[in-house]
């Protein structure tokens, strides 16, 4: 009844949309003073730690430690400077091309899930290994990008296992050739299919170089990564946002060839040039 008389109460003060308020108070006698955040910061940038800084100003070390992730210097890291993009731009076809993995939910039997359809009808859930868990399962998108002309092949596939990376990536060499490209090395992360010794020899045996990003780096890989919403929408890439009846009708869907165009995430180290 108190908080029905606090809306009515605001009704009747002249509030008509009686949108919610911010629950923070609107003074905060306790809260540090300005002065002592800038000497905190400015200590930090003489790279104290946190507790020499609480021990210096004689504060909490949790409320020093509050503060500096407040102001972004929770790390000292952050008093380095960033590292300067390492920018490339391929200057011929099939220099180089991106591969990447996309984890795909099936379609149910029952239909789309609720993300399209609103309605969770669809969902099945069985009792696996003694937890209840989402019976239709997975299925994986592989995609290979051309980093200089964009020009990209995919294939879904079951697994994401070194078998079916090895096979997709020699389908896709061989559909590169026919198209008058020759691949001379391959960019990839380091999921297990990739570093797995299967997916090595049949590099060797296609003669291309191998390179792999940077643990814990995906901005090192940016071609094959997936384009914003409203690009997939127009092309069509990734089925998963689209509503297809059935997951037997993913894969012919998806358009062969798939030309990416070449705004979608282009890298500071190029000021934003598309390719070409």
């Amino acid at each position: 009844m108190r908080t029905a008389a606090k809306w009515l109460a605001r009704y009747r003060g002249g509030d008509r949309e009686l949108l919610d308020r911010s629950s923070r108070p609107h003074r905060s006698p306790g809260r540090l003073p300005l002065e002592r955040v800038q000497v905190i910061e400015r200590l930090r940038r003489l790279r104290l730690t946190a507790a020499e800084i609480a021990e210096v100003l004689g504060l909490p070390l949790s409320t020093v430690s509050l503060w500096l992730n407040r102001i972004g210097l929770g790390k000292r890291s952050r008093l380095n400077p960033l590292e300067p993009p390492k920018g490339y731009e391929r200057r011929h076809p099939g220099e180089l091309v991106h591969v990447d993995i996309k984890q795909l939910a099936r379609i149910a039997t029952g239909g789309a899930g609720h993300r399209l359809t609103g309605d969770r009808a669809s969902q099945r859930r069985g009792w696996i290994g003694g937890r209840q868990r989402g019976v239709t399962g997975f299925e994986y998108l592989h995609v290979i990008v051309d980093d200089y002309s964009r020009l990209a092949y995919a294939e879904v596939l079951p697994t994401l296992n070194a078998r079916d990376a090895a096979g997709f990536l020699r389908r896709a060499i061989a559909w590169y050739a026919v198209r008058g490209v020759t691949v001379r090395a391959v960019m990839s992360d380091n999921g297990s299919a990739y570093i797995s010794d299967l997916y090595a020899r049949t590099l060797h045996d296609l003669g291309l170089r191998h390179l792999r990003i940077k643990p814990r780096r995906p901005a090192h890989k940016r071609e094959s990564r997936t384009p914003d919403p409203d690009t997939t929408q127009r092309m069509g890439v990734w089925p998963h946002l689209r509503q297809l009846p059935r997951t037997l009708a993913r894969a012919p869907a998806l358009p062969q060839p798939i030309q990416l165009p070449a705004t979608t995430r282009q890298p500071p180290a190029t000021s934003h040039r598309p390719h070409g």
